[in-house]
């Protein structure tokens, strides 16, 4: 059995795969101890599954598991979380604008008796300035609208122990937030800070709108707030109805004043109406979550495997 299973997901990758492959590589044997590199490829459409296929003949600690589709990013490391057998398992993506090299700080930090240490961005090389100001709000929003504690400006760069990986497995929710997930089971936490590179090559796999949903899932996922939110702003709405109905009722009465002014009651029409309309769906969103749950249908579906045996089938230790 492993010491170090490290997943690494991968979608169109082929132009960096071996790269990333290498830097693995040199990282892991400085370790001295038994580990794999379990490659899970999320429906590639380009060679990234001959070059594993190649990878895998020539060095037995190469693994992978190839989707019948592309099914995403969160749900292949699942996937890998699933079949990961090492005592210590290690999210990177294939990009390499996470740096394999500090995946023995996080090993050090590991053995000094923390079960998940993650990889904090201190500062975001090769970006536009909109992805990293976006980046940024993301961050505040989702620490500021969840109710655990989901560090900021962590991606899903990190270490976690089997026993965390166990409970993990466990949670087969469908919208998937991987890394709270991680926060919301526990356990022991600590940071490792590093400045993140540019892609090597290919094209980033997380354009805006895919990052929207993924903002959405985060948020829904672990948060009440937005429909309690929208409680709130009808609230608010009704209130501020009552007191308009008033100044109008008092003008008639008290005064020779009558209410003018067209626009003004369609643009308070238009955003009423719009404040409803955004009310409804934030609930749809959470509707929309509950249907997928209740489908059951499975995570993935796998088309090919190599070197990975069946799907540990332990009980969490809240089980009897």
């Amino acid at each position: 059995m492993a010491t170090y299973s490290v997943i690494i997901p991968v979608y169109n990758e082929a132009l960096v795969i071996r790269e990333t492959y290498r830097r693995l590589k040199t990282v892991l044997e400085q370790t001295g101890e038994p580990y794999e590199l379990l490659f899970v490829n999320d429906g590639s459409t380009d060679r990234t599954l001959d070059i594993l296929r190649e990878l895998a003949v020539k060095d037995e600690t190469v693994k992978y598991i190839d989707f019948s589709r592309n099914f995403g990013h969160q749900i292949a490391i699942t996937a890998g979380m699933d079949y990961a057998s090492g005592q210590a398992v290690i999210i990177i993506d294939a990009d390499l604008q996470d740096p394999p090299e500090l995946i023995l700080d996080m090993i050090a930090r590991w053995k000094e008796g923390y079960d998940v240490v993650y990889a904090r961005r201190v500062k975001r090389k090769g970006e536009t300035l909109f992805k990293r100001w976006t980046a940024y709000v993301f961050y505040r929003l989702l620490r500021a609208a969840t109710e655990i504690d989901i560090p900021a400006d962590a991606g899903d760069f990190r270490l976690i122990d089997r026993k965390v990986c166990n409970q993990l497995r466990y949670m087969r929710e469908r919208n998937r937030f991987v890394r709270g997930l991680v926060s919301w089971v526990g356990f022991r936490h600590i940071a490792v800070e590093y400045e993140r590179e540019p892609r090597l090559a290919g094209e980033t796999k997380y354009p805006l709108k895919k990052m929207i949903r993924f903002s959405v899932d985060g948020i829904t996922s672990f948060s009440h707030k937005p429909l309690k939110l929208a409680s709130w702003l009808g609230f608010a709405l009704s209130a501020a109805s009552v007191v308009g109905m008033m100044a109008v009722l008092y003008l008639k009465w008290f005064t020779h004043s009558t209410v003018a002014g067209w626009a003004s009651l369609l643009i308070v029409m238009l955003f009423c109406n719009g404040a409803t309309m955004t009310m409804l769906g934030i609930t749809g969103e959470y509707i929309g979550r509950i249907y997928d749950e209740v489908k059951e249908r499975p995570l993935y579906i796998i088309n090919e495997t190599w070197g990975v045996g069946m799907r540990h089938e332990r009980k969490p230790s809240y089980l009897p």
